[in-house]
């Protein structure tokens, strides 16, 4: 499955294509593209607009994604700036739909705590864990292209527990709890699932590891302890 992540902005719009390799016995998160979309503010809003549309119509046409992820829309204090990034949101999905694609929304905190492991995650968390996921050299730039890969690592993770979920229902009855590993740069993605829900094996649970070491700590949470 490959997954276009688009994060819009009035002043930059970022893009992320990830596909998920399942040929091996692990599946496999694989970054093909990423970069942003920078947008004159001098330019008139609508001339920005029709950059948009015309820069994301040709880089879906031409990595031909499977689907389009975007972030959901969120309130803000400021009217006339969410008004303008709903702007964007709508030339973006104007352009997955120009293709015959579906587009998929997730909430920032989903996206953060998929991706992080924590729905209020700075920035700079989610680009180091993109990167690390991604086995990527450093973190994505701009910030914006970071944030487009972590919606589309979010979407690959749900769309296969979703899939996991369905083909592990036999009728009504509980055939427990089953573990699917993603690997992504050493990093074991294990989602945890089952036909019903019960205490020991909820419907969803999902957590990060390093195979047979303690979890990255991440350089905005230092142990109890240290300075």
């Amino acid at each position: 499955m490959r997954v276009f992540g688009i994060d819009c902005g009035t002043e930059c719009t970022g893009y992320g294509v990830v596909d998920l390799d399942e040929t091996g016995r692990e599946a496999r998160l694989a970054a093909i593209a990423s970069g942003g979309i920078r947008l004159p503010k001098k330019q008139p809003l609508a001339y920005r607009l029709a950059t948009v549309h015309a820069e994301l119509s040709k880089l879906i046409a031409a990595f031909q994604p499977d689907v389009v992820a975007v972030e959901e829309v969120f309130y803000s204090v400021n009217a006339q700036s969410a008004l303008k990034l709903g702007h964007v949101r709508g030339v973006a999905l104007l352009a997955a739909a120009d293709h015959g694609l579906d587009v998929v929304e997730y909430a920032p905190l989903k996206i953060k705590s998929s991706v992080v492991g924590f729905g209020l995650a700075k920035k700079e968390q989610v680009q180091y864990m993109v990167a690390r996921l991604l086995d990527l050299p450093e973190p994505p730039q701009p910030a914006d292209a970071a944030d487009a890969l972590a919606i589309a690592i979010c979407h690959l993770h749900y769309a296969q527990t979703a899939r996991n979920q369905g083909a592990g229902l036999v009728g009504e009855h509980e055939i427990g709890a089953r573990r699917t590993p993603l690997v992504a740069a050493g990093i074991a993605i294990e989602i945890n699932f089952a036909a019903r829900p019960t205490a020991q094996h909820p419907v969803h649970q999902t957590k990060m590891r390093q195979p047979d070491e303690d979890p990255p700590l991440l350089p905005a949470y230092p142990r109890k302890g240290q300075p």
